[in-house]
């Protein structure tokens, strides 16, 4: 089944939001895309989407394809600069895709048209011995702009590389932002590759937000806490972000109101007979408590319900839940038979899916989105997802204890 809240491609595989953007009222989101297969190959392309939420979002064509010196086009970033704009993206070649280059693409008309692929602007420091280099994010850095690159060192140090640039133009590299070695195991593991490292300020804190990648196994999101000088981030705090099997890639973006926001790729959800594989998560608005990063859904999912759902049934396969409790179990039934059930304490929630079971930190209220085959489940402690069998033709929501509020979502 397909997902009717949740980002699928028409057909193809596709993996990493990125260039999430909200201008002349409405959303344009860049995700990696394989538009011929439903696996993962290095031969990637940015493909394009639109709507006015990110609830929304319709697919366009697609804005940058192999060719022209790349052989796949990864992970990157859209930046706006008033009415300029400029694509800075992962060009890899084959067969040693692991070391990319940053290369820039700039819009023919706006983002509804075009993209001309431009220069190489940054390479992977010849000083370091690398065995990866990918993912470009830039911010505004005073009168000017940063640059932040992932990189893996041979000795299994994880990094986040940094240049500088006045103009977008000329960059100049001014070393390694932050780095930790994929031996550190507490308080959380960060592993070898920093995937997508993003840096953000938030509620006084600065924040690297980031996945973790090792030996070529996609782990889960995670990030640390900590203060940016200008050019080196002093962690203070680790922390991981999300739990479960489906979960990586965040891409951070500024909504419309200018907060703060992630959105994930999920991993696990498709139908290959149906030729297409892979999904988005719904948007998160981000929240610091102490030395915690939060992620709580965006109000643009509230913006989505229906009236209040009478003893907890939802004709349909999409809801949103709210279920506040120290310790009880929450039961999903559709169709009559039981589709996901979530036991939890004070502390943790243990999450069944058929056979498959996970346990999952929480606080004492969490927020559940359903979408077909696609289970969210967020607290002040992380999030999860999950992917339900195929369901029946409603919902029906039963907990033993605690306050629960219902609504279907459309």
């Amino acid at each position: 089944m397909r997902p009717s809240l949740h980002f699928t491609a028409r057909s193809g595989w596709i993996n990493d939001p990125h260039g999430i953007t909200w201008r002349d009222g409405e959303y344009h989101a860049f995700f990696q895309y394989v538009p011929d297969r439903v696996e993962w190959a290095p031969s990637c392309h940015w493909g394009h989407a639109s709507g006015p939420d990110l609830l929304s979002l319709q697919e366009r064509a697609v804005v940058l394809a192999p060719g022209d010196g790349d052989d796949g086009i990864w992970t990157g970033c859209l930046v706006v600069d008033g009415d300029d704009l400029r694509i800075f993206y992962t060009a890899i070649t084959e067969p040693d895709f692991g070391i990319g280059r940053v290369r820039v693409a700039t819009p023919d008309a706006g983002l509804d048209g075009a993209w001309v692929k431009g220069e190489v602007v940054v390479t992977a420091p010849t000083e370091l011995d690398l065995i990866a280099f990918r993912d470009p994010f830039i911010r505004r850095d005073g009168d000017g702009w940063r640059m932040f690159v992932g990189a893996a060192g041979r000795d299994g140090t994880a990094m986040a590389l940094t240049w500088t640039s006045p103009d977008l133009r000329a960059w100049r590299y001014t070393g390694v932002a932050l780095q930790r070695s994929t031996e550190l195991t507490e308080p959380v593991w960060m592993g070898a590759l920093w995937e997508c490292p993003q840096f953000v300020t938030l509620d006084g804190g600065d924040i690297m937000i980031s996945s973790v990648w090792d030996a070529d196994i996609l782990h889960y999101a995670g990030y640390a806490v900590g203060g940016f000088d200008g050019d080196r981030f002093d962690a203070e705090a680790w922390g991981r972000l999300t739990y479960g099997d489906g979960l990586y890639a965040p891409s951070l973006f500024f909504d419309a109101e200018g907060a703060a926001c992630l959105q994930f790729w999920i991993r696990g959800v498709g139908d290959h007979d149906a030729g297409w594989e892979g999904a988005h998560s719904v948007p998160y608005r981000l929240g610091l408590e102490g030395s915690v990063l939060t992620a709580r859904p965006h109000p643009d999912v509230a913006r989505h319900r229906g009236p209040l759902a009478v003893d907890g049934r939802v004709a349909g396969l999409a809801a949103d839940i709210e279920w506040s409790a120290t310790s009880g179990r929450l039961t999903v039934r559709s169709g009559g038979a039981e589709a996901v059930t979530v036991d939890k304490d004070d502390t943790d929630a243990v999450v069944r899916v058929g056979t498959q079971q996970w346990t999952v930190p929480v606080g004492a209220a969490v927020r559940i989105i359903l979408d077909g085959p696609v289970f969210e489940l967020s607290s002040e402690a992380g999030v999860f997802s999950a992917v339900l069998a195929p369901l029946g033709d409603d919902l029906h929501v039963e907990t033993t204890a605690g306050t629960t509020v219902v609504y279907p979502l459309s």
